[in-house]
């Protein structure tokens, strides 16, 4: 049997909502081993006039304790 933990996690990036996942999952890694997977659980945009400048994603990690 494993036990796993859920952590929340919020990132951006001026590219796109899939980077700024990217981007969430490289930097828990840093201390954060055996990530199993990520939900995401919401997505937003800042807009800035008619141009998105920034995207927002909040994540649920799960990952293993050992």
């Amino acid at each position: 049997m494993a036990v796993m933990k859920v952590l929340e996690i919020m990132a951006n990036s001026d590219k796109s909502w899939e980077d700024a996942t990217r981007k969430a999952v490289k930097k828990a890694g840093e201390t954060i081993k055996g990530i199993k997977s990520v939900f995401v659980q919401s997505q937003s945009a800042v807009v800035d006039g008619d141009k998105v400048t920034e995207f927002r994603v909040n994540l649920k990690v799960t990952f293993e304790i050992k």
